[in-house]
């Protein structure tokens, strides 16, 4: 297993939607495994392909709850069937440099996809895992949490990237 690296916005394939993939093989599983070890490392409570520079229908979530055991969860083709509710949930992002915000999701969800065997899964989840899987799902459509936020929230957040980046570049040269 690998700890890969983390593509941060605004990488190009962070905003594109992510290919299906056509077969489970070695390749795949062993890309679940590494995205898991990264998404732990991170730490994280999810990861999502695109995020580690590919573009492919992948995530990887911890489905474990505060002081349990962690819990892997990988899903191949992952796609929500139904949502009901509303939360509104302080989200931030691996791919997204030191910024958090408020985002209004479904409260539960139920998702489908496909395991490590090809096998067909199915997860109902709510709160804080709902959460996740939807944030996760979003990254596989080109989507960021900071999509989800107001126009003047997110200027406000590029401006910050702006800086961000300005100073890592002083300090590099």
């Amino acid at each position: 297993m690998a700890v890969l690296p983390i593509v941060t916005y605004p990488e190009p394939v962070l905003k594109k939607e992510a290919e299906p993939v056509e077969v489970i093989d070695d390749e795949i599983r062993a890309l679940a495994r590494d995205m898991l070890e990264t998404m732990y490392n991170a730490p994280g409570s999810g990861l999502a392909a695109p995020q580690v520079g590919r573009s492919c229908r992948l995530i990887v979530v911890d489905g474990s709850r505060v002081g349990e055991e962690q819990q892997d969860l990988v899903l191949v083709n992952p796609e929500i069937l139904s949502a009901e509710g509303e939360i509104l949930f302080e989200e931030a992002c691996l791919s997204v440099l030191d910024y958090s915000a408020k985002v209004k999701r479904a409260a539960q969800v139920t998702v489908k996809g496909l395991d490590l065997e090809g096998q067909p899964v199915e997860i109902k989840a709510e709160g804080f895992p709902a959460v996740v899987f939807q944030h996760e799902i979003d990254h596989l459509n080109g989507i960021l949490f900071i999509d989800r936020i107001s126009a003047l929230k997110r200027d406000l957040y590029r401006r910050k990237l702006k800086k961000i980046l300005k100073k890592k570049e002083e300090q590099a040269a």
